[in-house]
């Protein structure tokens, strides 16, 4: 059986959590293959918001096995506190989730070392989220880090200690004031590095591909979105690891050959959390209205996200970039009530007009072009099949679909699992 993949097209935060949750009674098996706590996946359903940072999206459905790929972080003690609060739902935690060997732990270390590295960048600093990703990763490529099958081994509290020393040393070399108490930090971090123990590890590769000899079938879920990739996205604003389909091979060990269909989900409109260019970014009461309708503020970091116009141009390459076969517009309903709707089609990059994403988007470079369309009135929540939808919509779908060719199955209307239109 080929692996499906979900991914976000735009700078993340585009509702991946609660498609995955949408989708996952379609298949045995949920698998993360990149990011970190850095990720905030929000679901709603029977009037509760859920927001899993680690966990795979499928962990509420009873038949689903989850898996965190050997391309995820792990920071024990939020991953311990994510379990915490999933207590209330009796879930069987043992039997519905496990964790690939080879996946990175996040230490204490690292989140320290985020911290120094960002403030002393001034006002040059990137936006990180100052969870450890970056510093882990950097371990990671540089054949320092420390993986869960560590945690195995009799030795790996000697290993512990001298890269928590190793940091120390980096931390002071960053001659910034960073009060902490390791000690502190160490004991939390220990205790929880106990409970993680207790679940199963795998070698989730191997485990992957017998699941597709047996005929299971298996969704991989994104983390960020793809304009936060470290090769293909805003460099150097985006996150540590490949957001984009190739990284579903990488943090899975699933064959490129083996990848069946690529969801791609995005917002009818732009959004961005933290530093970084953003071509179609408003500054007017269209913007804040955007920002207030549709709650646009980090599920983890609790951060206020800049809000423009969907960006065509960014949005066609993600979709190149992903090989997309079927897209899903997220948030149509908070877009209800404008004068009119706005698109950018094409830039216009240093004097010339282009229709791709060149190398740089500062704002000293682009120049959005928009075309403009009328907006629907009508509120799209109560909404349940796509015949409700009012003829403004439809040709806002019908647009996107010609400049994109690619079909836009799925519009959601609202954040619970219920107002998930199937077109």
């Amino acid at each position: 059986m080929a692996v499906d993949l979900l991914l976000g097209l735009q700078w993340g935060d585009e509702g991946k959590g609660k498609i995955v949750d949408v989708l996952t009674s379609n298949y045995d098996i949920i698998a993360r293959f990149q990011g970190g706590p850095n990720a905030g996946h929000t679901l709603e359903f029977d009037g509760i918001k859920h927001v899993l940072r680690t966990i795979p999206s499928g962990i509420f459905h009873e038949k689903s096995t989850n898996v965190i790929g050997n391309g995820v972080v792990i920071d024990p003690v939020v991953f311990i506190q994510e379990l915490d609060g999933l207590k209330q739902f009796d879930l069987d935690i043992k039997s519905k989730l496990i964790i690939s060997r080879k996946a990175h732990i996040i230490l204490p270390t690292h989140r320290l070392l985020d911290a120094a590295s960002e403030a002393s960048k001034g006002k040059a600093k990137i936006g990180s989220t100052l969870k450890g990703i970056g510093p882990t990763y950097m371990d990671k490529t540089g054949r320092n880090g420390i993986r869960i099958g560590d945690l195995e081994l009799d030795s790996w509290k000697e290993k512990y200690r001298a890269l928590a020393n190793k940091h120390e040393e980096l931390i002071a070399f960053h001659n910034v004031d960073i009060q902490y108490n390791l000690v502190e930090m160490e004991e939390e971090f220990f205790k929880a590095v106990e409970l993680l123990k207790e679940l199963t590890f795998i070698d989730s590769e191997e485990y992957l591909q017998k699941a597709q000899k047996n005929g299971k079938t298996i969704l991989a879920e994104g983390a960020q979105g793809s304009l936060l990739d470290i090769d293909f996205g805003t460099y150097p604003f985006v996150t540590s690891s490949n957001t984009t389909a190739a990284g579903a091979c990488t943090g899975l060990g699933v064959a490129p050959n083996q990848i069946g269909e690529v969801y791609g989900i995005f917002k009818a409109y732009t959004t961005r959390v933290g530093s970084g260019p953003f071509p179609t970014e408003l500054f007017d009461e269209v913007g804040a209205e955007m920002a207030k309708v549709g709650h646009e503020f980090g599920a983890v970091t609790g951060r206020a996200r800049r809000c423009g116009w969907l960006d065509l141009v960014a949005l066609k390459y993600t979709c190149q970039v992903n090989g997309v076969t079927q897209l899903m517009m997220m948030k149509g309903d908070v877009l209800s009530g404008f004068d009119k709707l706005k698109i950018c089609t094409a830039y216009e990059y240093k004097g010339e007009v282009i229709d791709h994403l060149p190398y740089n988007i500062e704002p000293e470079n682009v120049k959005p072009i928009y075309s403009e369309f009328e907006c629907w009135k009508e509120d799209l929540t109560k909404m349940r099949e796509p015949s409700q939808f009012p003829k403004e919509l439809n040709d806002y779908i019908a647009f996107l679909e010609k400049e994109l060719e690619i079909p836009i199955k799925v519009v959601s209307v609202g954040p619970d699992r219920t107002q998930t239109i199937h077109r």
